[in-house]
Formats: structure tokens, C-alpha cells, sequence
């Protein structure tokens, strides 16, 4: 029992760290967010904020899962946000909150980049988030095809993935120039990808 105890205690520890983190990264930035710092913010030395990481990667994989399951609970289910007719308005409100949060913005592409190396703890991290995203992106995306809601001409999949392609880009070019509309961006490709917005050539 008093090993059960334990675990659960350090499971919640565990939680507090990350919900501290999202925290700490959402308000002073990612270059902001050391470990030292992680640390102070739960009462922890950095020896004993590891304890419960392998490693300050892992730690940062975790804080990105943590991020995820928050903005879930706020914009709903990504199968809820990825239905036809909430795609837009949800996949565009998700874009919208990220402007909010610049330091996880940044964790985010700083980490997508080092995780392209197959032994980085982030690598399986971002090939399952991306394969999760194109998979509930794709029947809403057809069900818009099917009511002639978006452009037929590129497959569906192909579409999920350029959508995804664009939210990820739009990312490092407003970490560049924070002036940039990340979500009127992605707003207007989805009027450029509807049909019914096509000029008549002779008017």
C-alpha cells in the first residue's frame, strides 16, 4: 500500500511539474524556461525536477503531450475539432491561441527540428501527433468535398497534410515577425480551397 502511495504521489508531482512548466514557458519564453528555472517554480533543485524525467528533452516532450491535452480540454477533442463542420472555426481558434502563448510556440519548432533525429526522445512525440492530425483531418476533409465545400482536385490527404504543413510554417515565420495573422492565414486558405469562392471568368 505504501508503495502504491508513492506512485500515485509521484505521478501527481510529475503533473504539477508540467502544468507549472506550461506555465513558466507561456509567460518568459522558451529561452526563458531552463531547467533551474522549471525547478524553482515546483520547489525542486534540478537534480530533483529530473528524477522524474530521464533527461531535459524527455521533459520537454512531456511539457508539448501536456500542451496538447490542455488545449483539448479547451477546443475539444481533436476528432471533435476535425468534424466537418467545426474544422475551420476549431483548427483556426487552435492557430489563434497559440499567438497567446509565444514560449510554447517556440519549444514547439525548436523541438520539431532537433526531433527529426530518429533517437531523439520527440521524434515518435511528433510522427504520432502528425499521423493523429491527418488521420481526424481526413474524412472531415472529404465530407467537405463530398458537399462541395472544398476543392475535389487534390486528394484529401494530400490536403491534411498541407494544411498541416502550412499551420507549422506559418509557426517559424511569426516567430520572425509577430505581426503576422497565423490564423487569418489559415483562414484564407480555406476560402481559397473552397470551389464556391471561384470568380466567374466572366464577370
Amino acid at each position: 500500500m505504501a508503495q502504491r502511495g508513492s506512485y500515485a504521489k509521484g505521478v501527481a508531482k510529475r503533473e504539477e511539474i508540467l502544468e507549472r512548466a506550461l506555465e513558466v514557458i507561456a509567460r518568459e519564453g522558451y529561452r526563458g524556461a531552463s531547467v533551474k528555472e522549471l525547478a524553482e517554480a515546483v520547489g525542486l533543485s534540478q537534480a530533483g525536477l529530473l528524477h522524474y524525467f530521464d533527461s531535459k528533452e524527455e521533459l520537454f516532450t512531456e511539457i508539448l503531450r501536456k500542451r496538447d491535452e490542455v488545449d483539448s480540454r479547451q477546443f475539444g477533442p481533436m476528432p471533435e475539432v476535425a468534424e466537418a463542420t467545426h474544422l475551420r472555426s476549431g483548427f483556426v481558434g487552435i492557430i489563434r491561441h497559440n499567438a497567446e502563448v509565444p514560449g510554447l510556440v517556440q519549444l514547439f519548432s525548436r523541438m520539431a527540428v532537433d526531433a527529426a533525429d530518429p533517437q531523439h526522445p520527440a521524434h515518435r512525440y511528433f510522427l504520432d501527433r502528425g499521423d493523429s492530425l491527418r488521420e481526424t483531418f481526413v474524412e472531415a476533409l472529404r465530407e467537405l468535398q463530398r458537399r462541395g465545400e472544398l476543392t475535389d482536385v487534390v486528394d484529401a490527404g494530400v490536403l491534411a497534410r498541407i494544411f498541416q504543413a502550412v499551420a507549422d510554417g506559418m509557426q517559424l515565420q511569426w516567430m520572425q515577425d509577430p505581426s503576422i495573422d497565423m490564423a487569418g492565414t489559415v483562414s484564407a486558405l480555406f476560402d481559397a480551397l473552397d470551389p464556391r469562392n471561384r470568380k466567374d471568368p466572366d464577370e
